[in-house]
This record gives C-alpha cells, structure tokens and sequence, in this order.
C-alpha cells in the first residue's frame, strides 16, 4: 500500500496540469460538439449544413488564405532569420537579443498589434502620410489594410518570429562534425544541403510550417480588431454569429464553425505531431 502511494505521488503533479485541461480545452469542445448539433435544445443537422453555405465557404477559404499565406512566409523569412542567427555564437549577445525579441513579437497581437498597423498604415498612419507627402503615393489606396491583404500583413508579424523559436532547436541539432564529414568525402556545399543537412531539417521545417498555419487559422484577437465589418475570416464569422443581429438566432452556428475549425485544426496538429516525431529522432 505505502509502496504504490509512494510510485503515485509523482503523478500528483500532472493533476493541476489535466485540471488546466478540462476546464479550458475538454469542456469548451464538449460544449462546441453539442451546441452544433442543437437549435433551441432540439437535435438537428441544420447547423452543420450551414456549413456548406457560399458565404461560410467563402469565409473558410479566405482563412486557409491568409493561414497559408502567413504560413510560407513566416517559414521562409522566419528560417533564414533563424539559420542566420544559429551561424553567431551560442553565448553570444547577438543571439540573446533576437531569441529575446522574438519571444517577446511572437506574443505581440490582438489590439496592441492592431492599432500599430493602424497608426502607421492607416488612413492618417506616420508612413501613410510621410509617403504621400514625399512622393505622392497613398500606401493606403482603397482600404486593403482592414481586409485580407492587410490580415496577412500583419498576422506575418508575429509569425516571422514564431518561426524562429520552433525552427531553432532543428538548426542547433545540425552537428558540425556532419559536415566536415561529407566535405571529407568531397561533396560541395550544394551537395551537403541538398544530401544531407535538407533532408533532416525537412520534416521539422514543415512542422513548424504547419504549426504556423495552425496558429494563424485560430487567431482572432488581432483581426477583430483590425476588421470592424464584415467577416472576412471564420473566427470573424464566429463572432457575427453570436452577437449579430443579422445573424440573431443563429448561436448554434458559431458552434458549428467552431467545430469545423477544431477539426481542421486538429488534422494539421497531427501532422505536426508526426513531423516533430520524426525529427525527434536524430535531435536525440
């Protein structure tokens, strides 16, 4: 009896940690799943069917959009500013001072982030209006800022950055005495890329482009506050549902595209899972 209490208690441990998980992760999804197949207490499909409607598609489309858009060029911009700041001394000042801001502008959204594009993008932003004086353009045009163009203008802001945290640890795991390895075997720089450092660092570059996309797909906080009209996007869409009064009546369909987020969502965490699984092999 002591002996299995004893083998127990390091598990006391996990109990806040799966309390943090039913309260803010299982019980909202239960919720979702119930809710989108409800209407006024009653079962019914029609929520789900909602689904397939041209202005949800639409949104849906608009997402994976900017959620892929955000995706690639947070990966590639991202994977250099990593790979360059790998190449600098593990102890180094330079290195500290990137990885400290890019764990500080990875965090950097919702209205902050908003109202910085805002007032230097915007109608009267400081950019706007110095370009406009000074050449005569209007960087502002017809308002692309507060719709998708400007979504992934911003959402690449904190994407960039997100990159290099994730992608770092591959790069680190890239040991130096692999290439003087294949350079001892007489392979040129292209070669030692293309044959040995590329098909490494592959599936942990297309993990965190996928982790990317999937953070981009659940961002909310900072196209609310950029987009005042209109959904472009689904959790935009979400919102109208809710709190619309176009759409009064209609909360059991911000549950619905709420599932179908978690469901796309979820397709491409497993397929971040299994890339980091295989990566994890030779990081070991």
């Amino acid at each position: 009896m002591i002996k299995a209490a004893r083998r127990a208690l390091p598990s006391l441990g996990m109990v806040p940690f799966l309390g943090y998980l039913t309260v803010f992760l299982f019980i909202p999804t239960v919720i979702v799943v119930v809710g989108a197949f409800q209407d006024d207490g009653r079962p019914t499909l029609d929520n789900v069917r909602a689904l397939g409607s041209g202005p949800v598609l639409h949104a849906l489309r608009q997402s994976l959009v900017v959620s892929a858009s955000t995706a690639v060029i947070g990966a590639v911009v991202g994977g250099l500013l990593a790979y360059a700041v790998v190449t600098c001394k593990p102890d180094g000042a330079v290195r500290r001072a990137v990885t400290s801001a890019c764990g500080v502008l990875a965090q950097f959204g919702g209205v902050m982030l908003a109202f910085a594009f805002i007032a230097t993008l915007g109608f009267s932003g400081a950019v706007t209006t110095l370009v406009k004086d000074s050449v005569g353009v209007n960087l502002y045009g017809s308002g692309w800022l507060f719709d998708v163009p400007g979504i992934i203008l911003v959402y690449s802001y904190f994407q960039i950055p997100l990159m290099v945290i994730v992608f770092l640890p591959a790069l680190d795991g890239i040991k130096v005495q692999w290439r003087e390895a294949a350079e001892n075997l007489g392979a040129s720089t292209w070669q030692y890329w293309r044959q040995v450092a590329g098909p490494l660092l592959l599936p942990a570059f297309l993990g965190s482009t996928l982790l990317l996309f999937a953070n981009a797909f659940a961002s909310y906080a900072t196209a609310a506050a950029l987009v005042s009209q209109g959904n472009p996007i689904l959790p935009l869409f979400i919102r109208s549902a809710l709190t619309s009064e176009i759409l009064l009546g209609r909360a059991n369909l911000g549950y619905a595209l709420a599932l179908e987020m978690i469901v796309v969502v979820a397709i491409v965490m497993t397929g971040y899972a299994l890339l980091v699984r295989r990566t994890s092999r030779w990081l070991r």
